[in-house]
């Protein structure tokens, strides 16, 4: 069974049809790349996985449960419970200035889950240990490179525990020279095998990392399949001119 199931989702802002008809699956230890000029809907779609953003239309499944089914939303502690199966990395990367390294790992599962101190230091350090990051414990954000606050980002959603990470653009806050270690932390949890649903602009990710790629224009999935078919043999002319220019 699929970990995460999406149906038939519909979006609009007034006249704007921001996303159309999306539909598919996420299975287990998948890397799903999506892919597709700004403007396609992409961020919408990954935010809406989260209840972030509100559907119109359409049905998510996660993990078992219905986050929405034809059009109804869950309960909000159902859909607490439901989102807490997955964790989120943004492309600013939202850490809080006033606490250290450590405290903004730690903060949401103390808050949240009520860990105690000695089980949440145990495990910021083992994945701070992990991202390579183990001798910034102690500093604050305004002291970290662009790189290095987005690898402290991944490591935050990492302390809930998720089954399911969404990454909404991950690299393209950073400089170039500093894009190549946030992707290098992304592709050792990939290797892991955590489940992931990447939007990003980095093809050579999407070849290399993913198992699966979704094409978006327009606001629909125009196109997908593996990465090895979808790069060298596009189907629709739409995806050909979109791959001509990015790569």
């Amino acid at each position: 069974m699929a970990l995460i199931e999406v149906s038939n989702l519909k979006k609009s802002y007034g006249n704007l049809d921001v996303l159309k008809q999306i539909t598919f699956d996420v299975h287990k230890n998948d890397v799903i790349a999506v892919i597709g000029p700004s403007g396609s809907g992409k961020s919408t779609m990954l935010r809406s996985l989260i209840h972030l953003e509100e559907i119109d239309c359409g049905s998510i499944h996660i993990g078992g449960d219905y986050l929405v089914k034809d059009d109804v939303y869950s309960k909000p502690q159902e859909i607490n419970r439901i989102t807490a199966k997955m964790g989120m990395v943004f492309q600013h990367f939202n850490l809080f200035p006033h606490l250290t390294v450590k405290e903004n790992l730690e903060i949401a599962p103390k808050m949240v889950k009520k860990e105690g101190a000695q089980k949440l230091q145990q495990r910021s350090m083992e994945i701070l240990e992990k991202i390579g990051l183990a001798d910034k414990a102690s500093v604050y954000p305004g002291n970290l490179s662009g790189g290095q606050k987005q690898r402290v980002a991944i490591a935050r959603a990492l302390m809930m525990e998720p089954e399911i990470l969404l990454f909404d653009e991950p690299t393209s806050a950073l400089d170039p020279e500093l894009t190549g270690e946030v992707l290098q932390v992304m592709k050792k949890l990939a290797e892991e095998q955590m489940t992931m649903i990447v939007v990003t602009h980095e093809m050579g990710f999407a070849k290399e990392v993913a198992n699966k790629v979704l094409f978006m224009d327009n606001g629909e999935i125009a196109e997908a399949g593996h990465p090895d078919e979808l790069f060298t043999n596009p189907q629709l002319d739409r995806t050909k001119e979109f791959l001509n220019r990015v790569l």
